[in-house]
């Protein structure tokens, strides 16, 4: 059995995000203020004091500016030296007198930049860094990095083999809890590490070819229930996410569920044979003398140095080993293979229900299953169209990274919806004498297990009441590795009456978008697919085909160049396709068949790249 692999990764900022506007609050902007200067050099040697105090070995992810500063980079050498830390060289950090001199900008989001300046940036940050060190790093990072600008990396300075590449699901639900000020938008990416194909960072790859050169970690390990339910940066790994989120007793300053989420990440070697990662990165302005996020400084030194302690035992105890990011980018490619899924089966730690969703990530989709919604599929985002995706200034995209979805129930609604309309999900209703019952309003709960390169999610049984009828339905989920669709069997294990027939509607609602605003669907072809072909233009006209025995029913999305469709076990199904409307501008794909007692009936939702 594999050991929990644990990246701690800090950043010797000189002029840290949130240190400035509090430690300069009053004063007008100096961002060569030197008692700005010493406190973040401070906070960064306590940082490191914790660390290694309890035995853990760290990435140090020098700034630009920090590699203008000789304290910073002797620290930096020393502790490599004494204590095995990797010197590395972080994208974020940017700002300082000599950058705002050059550049003539306040943007310091490396991702935002032009790709012009997005290699001139790079160009420098990396030959100081090798004036000051004398070698390039092996790894860097930032919140986002483009596909482009890792590509221009890889190329450059091919040294580099781990990055830091994107924040899980920081879109809009962060922006909004930034009081609509955060403009880093990049949902829809990997939870766990990942190696990003060359087409899109977001989207793993396949295969050699498509393959960056670079394993991509994420930053922070967030909770995979509460960060999407909510804003994640009150939910991660790092112990001062749960001081923002209030998630400790304010009297005692104990934080039971930093540990309980700590254990869950543990806890996912059981879906990944035997492996299980967590990281946790950080900056000096979370330390910051006059308190932060309405803890005192001692607290926060206090819920550091705890999480610090507990990573430090949990390596005693033979249950942790602590990696360097290139030791850890060594490591991924020997344990895993590119078609791999990352899975997690993950259940609220903080509030106290028992729900469950279970995530599921590989190079063609990256999919969400909520067992409070009966199994229904509430996240999809289509992978296998390796969508190119350019961000930043002079792209159509300046800000917003997200890879795009089909199904996304926070923007999109899911099954609970307003008086019209309907929300995106992946689901089925049953329906037996004018009364219809969806399967998203049975709640269950999923057991895990793997059947050679298949991962297999096995429901617990549901029974849905008729006025006259009862009817014990099973659903199993498969996600076979590398083949681009999830196959979804329901099983009849019981009728009341064993000679009734219900009419199974196996559905799929969905859009395209990475927002909460409607994107144009002209353009999208719906189609039944079979001997007499059956086709929707899309113009949000409510239209409706349908097609006895269909051999799929698809939709073709142009403008995220992919291809969706299902498919199903028994030929005499009915396939329909249906065209949304202004007020509810989606598209639903779906088969209907009578089924009985004891029958079971399968279908498969297919991805494709749609050229």
């Amino acid at each position: 059995m594999d050991k929990f692999i644990v990246n701690v990764i800090h950043r010797p900022e000189m002029v840290p995000e949130y240190s400035a506007t509090v430690t300069g609050q009053g004063k007008e902007e100096d961002i060569g203020d030197t008692a700005l200067l010493t406190e973040s050099l401070d906070i960064f040697k306590t940082q490191q004091w914790i660390a290694h105090e309890n035995g853990l070995k760290v990435t140090i992810h020098m700034t630009y500016a920090s590699l203008f500063n000789d304290e910073a980079v002797e620290i930096a050498k020393h502790d490599h030296e004494v204590y095995g830390d990797e010197i590395a060289l972080s994208l974020l950090g940017l700002p300082c007198e000599e950058f705002r001199e050059k550049y003539q900008t306040k943007d310091f989001c490396i991702w935002m930049f032009s790709m012009e300046e997005k290699k001139a940036i790079v160009n420098d940050v990396f030959e100081k860094f090798y004036d000051r060190f004398g070698f390039y790093p092996e790894s860097t990072g930032s919140y986002y990095m483009d596909a482009d600008l890792t590509n221009y990396i890889k190329e450059t300075y091919p040294s580099v083999k781990c990055a830091i590449a994107t924040c899980w699901e920081e879109g809009p639900k962060a922006y909004h809890t930034c009081n609509n000020s955060w403009y880093t938008l990049f949902d829809g990416g990997p939870w766990a590490p990942w190696i990003p194909s060359k087409q899109n960072t977001h989207a793993p790859a396949a295969n050699e070819a498509e393959d960056s050169g670079i394993v991509a970690i994420p930053h922070l390990s967030r909770d995979l229930i509460a960060c999407y339910d909510g804003n994640g940066s009150n939910f991660g790994t790092h112990p001062q996410n749960v001081l923002r989120g209030m998630i400790y007793d304010t009297k005692t300053w104990e934080y039971p569920y930093l540990y309980n989420l700590i254990d869950q990440y543990r806890s996912l070697e059981k879906y990944n044979n035997g492996y299980a990662y967590n990281m946790m990165f950080v900056g000096p302005g979370w330390m910051n003398k006059m308190g932060r996020w309405e803890a005192p400084y001692e607290l926060l030194v206090k819920s550091y140095t705890d999480g610090c302690k507990y990573y430090g035992q949990l390596k005693k105890e033979g249950k942790l080993i602590d990696m360097t990011m290139s030791e850890f980018a060594d490591y991924y490619r020997e344990k895993k293979s590119y078609t791999e899924p990352e899975c997690a089966l993950w259940r609220d730690i903080l509030y106290g229900s028992d729900k469950q969703l279970f995530w599921y990530c590989d190079p063609y989709m990256r999919a969400c299953v909520n067992m409070d919604q009966g199994g229904a599929i509430v996240d999809l985002r289509p992978y296998a169209a390796k969508l190119e995706w350019p961000v930043g200034i002079g792209t159509k995209h300046v800000q917003d990274a997200s890879y795009p979805f089909l199904i996304q129930e926070k923007y999109r609604a899911g099954y609970f919806t307003h008086y019209a309309g309907e929300g995106t999900i992946r689901s089925a209703k049953l329906s037996y004498k004018g009364e219809e019952v969806d399967l998203a309003l049975c709640r269950t709960k999923a057991h895990f297990s793997q059947e050679g390169k298949t991962r297999i999610l096995t429901l617990d049984p549901v029974t849905i009441e008729f006025r006259d009828l009862s009817v014990t339905l099973q659903t199993r989920e498969y996600f076979e590795e590398g083949s681009s669709s999830i196959k979804i069997e329901r099983n009849i294990l019981e009728m009341s009456r064993p000679d009734a027939e219900v009419i199974l509607n196996e559905y799929m609602v969905a859009c395209y978008g990475t927002t909460e605003y409607p994107e144009d669907m002209t353009g999208i072809i719906l189609r039944c697919e079979g001997a007499d072909e059956k086709e929707i233009r899309y113009e949000y006209r409510c239209r409706e085909v349908a097609l006895a025995g269909a051999s799929a029913v698809s939709a073709v999305v142009p403008a995220i160049e992919t291809k969706v469709s299902l498919t199903a076990s028994d030929d005499t199904a009915e396939g329909y396709a249906r065209e949304g409307y202004a007020f509810s501008p989606m598209f639903t794909l779906g088969y209907r068949k009578k089924i009985s007692d004891k029958e079971v009936f399968a279908t498969w939702l297919n991805l494709e790249k749609a050229n």
